[in-house]
């Protein structure tokens, strides 16, 4: 009996020996169709090559895609455990041709791989066509030998496939299997079909004509095929059975659940084991693929999966978390095809726990209420819309829980009355908010978030991705479409742009549609919905569109490597200064880092090649960096740090990095835990190199710290050096010996300067100096007085030569003016004899009124002034003489 591995293998073998490439599942979260919440078929990944917009090397493939339908039209959360073939989570194996091969082959490959390679019995197949695929059926009779009555046409869509309503479109086929009239149900096309009888396990898709708006149709140049097997229902047939919970995988899952509760697999629980089952494989793919639970968009549907499996565990007597610790199974059934879960598995583990703890905190309290409320009802009544609405809003019950633990007791919700209690409450949340101060034209971004929700945030692991425009906003308000040159802003449903938050800069880009390309200028965000500034470059951009979305990758790189630097500097900070080091504000740009942080003094140059050796060692490290979603006390209790500025609800994330033997962390090994939103670097070496510029005083009690990163620090680096060579070249000397070339140059200019200062003393001192006249001594009023006008003598030189006259003169008044390029300097002297007589402060105010100047100032006995005006100088010194004559 083959196992269910093993029929992904034969699958993948057969057709990789027919010449296609075996391409990876892709993500669960589409980067390529913003009209899907998740990945829900094998075509997803290749829907731009069918519609020719992208190309590869490669014209054929195969896949086993892992997809979830449990949100938006293919939702089948709520049958899930209660029939043999619903599944939140389910492999799809397709293989595909892009204008290749057509019917004449895809046929006779999907024969041969069930009756030949799976070994399936012909007798119990059967196969539907289009009934006016004339081609198909004429092909099923010649290459399986089936009769007419076994080639079943159906004149109904169900058979007839299209991707939109235009573009590619074509008839489909599919093979049914009988699993025996001991089993009720009818043939496809019958009124018993929807029995589990008849049992479709594959669906050719013969990609054959374009249609138009009119409605017509014309075939395409390139026919292609897309095909899709469900590995679920043929493991169930080749196992056997017609229930794909009793397969070899599903079993597995179902027994480790029973043997982690001690309750009987197939006793009173079966059912909640089924749903735990299938839970588990949907849940941890999900977050394997970078989808946390949250409180909107994927992150919802993940938590309502989540919440759904906990309940069941705890219906099954599970009083403590019980979905971590099935992990490790599934990880042996399927890590070997699906390699990311054995990488994630530490991650899917500890988000399992965290969120199962969580709930089963509220759970009690939660169906305490239920049962309540359910008390005063008659037998049978619905709840009231109210009452569920409770407890959505106060105990985090999702309506279909609520929904789904009713439905055990036979009883429904009154939906439209949880609608009404919604909408009341969006009409108080949106009155709360005009009342914020926000400005009048802002109500746009309210209006659009109570519409379509807020926008799904792709870019912690892409940034690529395609997304549908839901508005272009203009001067506060929706337009039907922007032309070229215009400048606006865009709404999506979803994108990998970041918007601006937490000192994280916006992310730029590009925007593309059919009709038009924008660049992106910033991203920011309003009230959950991202705002992307845009200016149209090329055609119009119209709401509604699909859209190509590329962010600037280069400078989101260069963002990523600050902000994680920001994270170990943080760190390194705090061991080097103290733990009273706390952050307060930050900028993340492309070019540089700023980080503000609680420190009453400057940095040494000591501290700085300190704390930059630290961070470049754990660069070096390369370590990996690990997010996790944690409540703030959880993260707290780790030791994670809260980032200034940031708003934290009831879960954050968690970004870790760096390893250290006394570190903190549940294992005590890491070295920095943040509470962070941002976008990080996978590896610590990715940074590149951590260069120091600096810090400053930011305000009081605060420093600022600057730093490049990776090819800004290279390129800082490189200019460092290359202004060194010049300098080693101007100074004639090898770099290695250019700082005590320098300092022995300056020491000898300082002693130069000394000495031709002194020079400049004596010279004055002996009449020299470029004096109007010498250095005579003339007598007025009685007050010996001594006049002089130097050039080439620095203004603060002329405070010792006053001293000097005044020594030599032992009596009288000394006035000295320095003419220096045109302004003066002025100081006046007047020995203490005469100090009751004449003020040297009068005597430079006097003077330098007459250069240009305002004012002067000092001691009786030595004052100094200045002006613009060192011509006049001759006028100075007669108004000084005036002063002194009284």
């Amino acid at each position: 009996m083959p196992s269910l591995n093993d029929i992904r293998t034969t699958f993948l073998d057969y057709f990789r020996r027919q010449g296609h490439e075996v391409v990876d599942s892709s993500p669960l979260v589409p980067r390529n169709d913003p009209t899907l919440m998740f990945a829900n078929s094998g075509m997803v990944q290749f829907k731009n090559l069918f519609t020719g917009v992208e190309h590869r090397d490669y014209k054929r493939a195969t896949t086993a895609q892992k997809c979830v339908r449990a949100g938006g039209k293919h939702n089948d959360l709520d049958n899930v455990g209660y029939t043999n073939r619903h599944h939140t989570f389910f492999e799809m194996m397709g293989n595909f041709s892009f204008g290749d091969y057509f019917k004449e082959q895809a046929i006779p490959y999907a024969w041969e791989v069930v009756t030949k390679e799976l070994g399936i019995d012909a007798s119990r197949l059967l196969v539907t066509v289009y009934h006016t695929d004339d081609e198909a059926a004429d092909l099923w009779k010649k290459v399986a030998g089936l009769p007419d009555e076994k080639i079943i046409r159906i004149p109904t869509n169900d058979n007839f496939w299209m991707m939109g309503p235009t573009g590619p479109c074509g008839p489909c086929s599919e093979i049914f299997y009988d699993h025996g009239d001991h089993i009720w149900g009818g043939p496809p096309g019958s009124p018993e079909e929807d029995g589990d009888r008849f049992v479709e396990i594959w669906n050719l898709v013969f990609m054959q004509y374009e249609q138009f708006e009119d409605g017509t149709r014309k075939e395409l140049p390139n026919q292609s095929i897309d095909t899709g097997m469900g590995i679920e229902r043929v493991a169930a047939l080749l196992q056997g059975t017609n229930d794909n919970y009793a397969t070899d995988l599903m079993r597995a899952l179902i027994e480790a659940s029973a043997n982690q509760t001690s309750t009987d697999p197939d006793g009173p629980g079966r059912t909640h084991h089924r749903v735990i089952a299938d839970h588990l494989r949907s849940t941890s793919f999900l977050i394997a693929d970078g989808v946390m639970p949250s409180n909107e968009g994927r992150g919802y549907v993940l938590r309502r999966i989540m919440r759904r499996a906990m309940r069941h565990a705890h219906l099954l007597g599970a009083k403590d978390p019980l979905m971590h610790r099935l992990v490790p199974e599934l990880v042996r059934q399927m890590g070997g095809a699906y390699p990311e879960l054995g990488r994630a598995q530490a991650l899917i583990s500890e988000t399992l726990k965290t969120e199962e703890t969580r709930f089963l905190q509220t759970l009690e309290r939660g169906l305490r209420l239920l049962d309540d409320e359910l008390a005063g009802l008659p037998d049978g009544a619905e709840l009231p819309g109210a009452s569920a609405f409770k407890l959505y809003d106060t105990y985090g019950f999702p309506l279909d829980l609520t929904q789904d633990a009713l439905r055990e007791k036979d009883r429904t919700v009154d939906i439209a009355g949880f609608d009404a209690a919604m909408a009341e409450q969006k009409a108080k949340a949106r009155a709360a908010w005009a009342g914020s101060g926000e400005t009048q034209d802002a109500t746009i971004w309210f209006d659009l978030a109570d519409k379509h929700g807020a926008t799904d945030f792709l870019g912690y692991d892409t940034e690529t991705a395609e997304g549908q425009i839901l508005a272009v906003v203009k001067d506060g308000a929706a337009i039907e479409r922007a032309a070229k040159g215009e400048s606006v802003q865009v709404v999506l449903n979803q994108t990998p742009f970041y918007a601006e938050s937490g000192g994280q800069v916006g992310d730029t880009g590009w925007l593309r549609t059919e009709t038009g390309k924008a660049e992106i200028t910033d991203t920011r965000k309003v009230s959950g919905v991202f705002i992307h500034f845009a200016t149209v470059i090329e055609g119009e951009i119209l709401p509604g569109a699909g859209a190509e979305l590329e962010v600037d990758h280069a400078r989101r790189g260069a963002i990523r490597a600050n902000h994680s630097a920001t994270h170990l500097l943080h760190e390194a900070l705090r061991e080097r200064l103290g733990d009273h080091v706390a952050q307060r504000g930050s900028l993340n740009a492309p070019d540089r880092l700023r980080f503000d942080f609680s420190h009453g003094a400057a940095l040494s140059p000591d501290d700085l090649e300190a704390i930059s050796a630290e961070v470049n060692a754990f660069i070096r490290q390369n370590s990996p960096v690990e997010t996790r979603i944690m409540t703030p006390d959880d993260a707290r209790a780790i030791g994670a740090q809260a980032l200034f500025g940031e708003k934290y609800g009831d879960e954050v994330r968690v970004v870790s990095m760096g390893r250290k033997s006394t570190g903190k962390g549940a294992d005590g090994q890491t070295w920095s835990i943040e509470l962070c939103g941002g976008t990080h670097v996978r590896q610590t070496g990715d940074i590149g190199l951590f260069v120091a510029l600096g810090d400053s005083a930011s305000s009081a009690g605060v420093r600022r710290f600057e730093a490049l990163t990776g090819e800004a620090a290279r390129q800082y680096l490189a200019g460092q050096d290359r202004r060194l060579a010049e300098v080693a070249g101007a100074v004639k000397a090898p770099q290695a010996e250019v700082v005590e070339r320098v300092r022995s140059l300056v020491e000898e200019r300082k002693a130069m300067q000394a000495e031709i200062a002194q020079l400049r003393r004596d010279l004055a001192m002996a009449g020299g100096g470029g004096a109007s006249s010498g250095p005579e001594v003339r007598e007025i009023a009685g007050v010996p007085f001594l006049a002089q006008v130097l050039k080439g003598v620095n203004g603060k030189d002329l405070r010792g030569l006053i001293d000097e006259h005044k020594t030599r003169l032992g009596s009288g008044a000394i006035l000295l003016i320095a003419d220096g390029d045109g302004k003066a300097a002025v100081a006046a002297g007047v020995t203490s004899d005469l100090v009751e007589k004449v003020s040297a402060i009068d005597l430079v105010k006097a003077a330098v009124a007459e250069l240009g100047g305002v004012g002067g100032g000092g001691r009786p006995d030595m004052a100094q002034g200045g002006g613009k005006d060192a011509e006049n100088a001759d006028a100075a010194i007669k108004a000084a003489e005036a002063v002194i004559g009284g």
